[in-house]
């Protein structure tokens, strides 16, 4: 709650604060939905400061244990902007992706991202 996130897609917001997220826990993990609030955009990107919007959690710092027993940990929290039907609203997703978003039936944002790990 109140995190500020990294938007690593091209819909024109930069940085987005989160409201709340939507799994019923008190924070979000990988792969949770959220609600957010657009604190810093680039100019002409589809989105406006200070809209409300909804985004899935691509990366996080938090580590995930993985079935092979491995563990997964990113450097910063990255969120990618969607819309209520739960589609990207940019075109492109910038760096890596984990694979477990497939689980969590994300595949939209699978497809467009450069690179999943």
């Amino acid at each position: 709650m109140r995190m500020k996130l990294k938007v690593m897609d091209n819909s024109g917001a930069k940085w987005v604060r989160c409201i709340q997220a939507l799994k019923g826990r008190k924070g979000a993990r990988l792969g949770d939905p959220i609600i957010a609030s657009v604190q810093e955009v680039q100019p002409r990107g589809k989105v406006k400061k200070g809209v409300v919007v909804y985004g899935i959690v691509v990366r996080a710092a938090m580590q995930r244990g993985r079935c092979d027993g491995s563990e997964i940990r990113f450097d910063d929290n990255v969120v990618v902007l969607v819309n209520k039907q739960g589609e990207p609203i940019g075109t492109r997703v910038f760096g890596p992706v984990p694979h477990e978003l497939r689980r969590k039936k994300h595949l939209k944002i699978l497809t467009l991202a450069e690179h999943i790990a």
